[in-house]
This record gives C-alpha cells, sequence and structure tokens, in this order.
C-alpha cells in the first residue's frame, strides 16, 4: 500500500509539473494573454479537468513554486538551529531565493509577470498569503512572545524585503541595507525591551 501511494504521489507530481512547464513555454513562446487553458491543456495531453485539479487558476500556472517558496519561509522560522537568531535565518533564506529569482533563466518570467495586470495582481495576493503563514510561524516561536500585530508586521517586512531586493540592481546590498531595519523592529518588539525595570527609589 505504501509503495503505491508513493507512486501515485510520484505521478501527480510529475503531472503537474508537465502541465507548468508546458503553460510556462507557450506563455513565453506567445504571451501570457494569448494563451488559454485549455490550449495548456491540450499541450500537455491532459484532460481540462486534471489541470484544475493541479492549478486553481490560469494565473496560478506561472507561480507553480509559490508552495515551495512559502515552505522555505517558514522553515526557516521552524527549523532554524536552537538559539539561532531568527532575524539573520530569515535573511539567509531570502537572500537564497532571491538569487533563485533573479537567475537570467528567471527574468523573462518576471517580465511577462511585471507587464500583465493579472499577473501583478495575482502576485500581490501570493505575497499576503505568504506574509500570513511567515507570521504565524514568527508568532508559534518558542522564543520570546511577542504580539500577532507585531508577528506579522515583521512577516511583512521580511516579504517585502524580498520584492524589493528581486528588483534592485544589486539584491544583496539591498538585503544589507533593509535586514538591520527588520532587526531593530524586531528587537523592539522584545518584551524586555519595553520593561522599564525596577522603580529607583529616590532619597
Amino acid at each position: 500500500m505504501t509503495v503505491q501511494s508513493g507512486r501515485r504521489e510520484r505521478k501527480k507530481a510529475a503531472t503537474r509539473q508537465k502541465i507548468a512547464d508546458t503553460a510556462l513555454r507557450l506563455f513565453l513562446e506567445r504571451g501570457y494573454d494569448a494563451v488559454g487553458i485549455r490550449d495548456v491543456a491540450a499541450e500537455a495531453d491532459v484532460a481540462v479537468t486534471t489541470l484544475f485539479s493541479h492549478f486553481a487558476s490560469k494565473e496560478a500556472l506561472v507561480f507553480e513554486q509559490d508552495e515551495d517558496f512559502e515552505q522555505r519561509l517558514t522553515r526557516a522560522v521552524t527549523g532554524r538551529a536552537p538559539h539561532e537568531p531568527l532575524i539573520p535565518a530569515l535573511r539567509r533564506e531570502v537572500l537564497a531565493l532571491v538569487r533563485h529569482c533573479t537567475a537570467d533563466s528567471a527574468a523573462p518570467v518576471w517580465r511577462m509577470i511585471d507587464t500583465s495586470p493579472a499577473l501583478r495582481k495575482y502576485e500581490e495576493s501570493v505575497r499576503m498569503r505568504h506574509a500570513d503563514a511567515l507570521a504565524t510561524a514568527i508568532a508559534a516561536d518558542p522564543g520570546p512572545t511577542r504580539s500577532e500585530t507585531a508577528a506579522r508586521a515583521i512577516a511583512r517586512f521580511v516579504i517585502d524585503a524580498y520584492s524589493l531586493a528581486r528588483e534592485a540592481a544589486d539584491p544583496q546590498a539591498a538585503l544589507d541595507e533593509i535586514f538591520p531595519m527588520i532587526e531593530a523592529a524586531w528587537q523592539v518588539t522584545s518584551p524586555s525591551a519595553n520593561d522599564p525595570g525596577p522603580a529607583t527609589v529616590l532619597d
């Protein structure tokens, strides 16, 4: 049973990847608006219903790795070594993601996204979802307790840092500039930062 289940999962993953690869190739060859869902399904040799079982919308075909992106960000929080500071761990992961997304092979995809209102709108919704997932991970971190508002704010700062660095001429320099500000904001939210300490008794 386990072998059969594993085989099914591998087959599903292979079908999903085939659909995504086919869609991206068609979008880049013909233009995003010129390609329909039926075109992608026919070229990938799958039924339209099969395509929709893997991707909820046409826009999702372009962002097929966004689930992996989200998992990498949350694992930077939940999977870091004991006592490793949070913000440096997030910076390291964001830098790796930015380097992946600014590789020469990714440039045509981002040009397509940047010129499509539908894809830009979808990207914004994806970013908000990533920020929500990251905020949940930060709020559940076993370190010093932060408020839900603080966790959400830091998560949005991190997601914005990724976007700004991806668009920057020098992504690493951009992150070098942004993350000290995020670190400062994180320190301000520390419970000890708001603790006035013992009162001083004056003579």
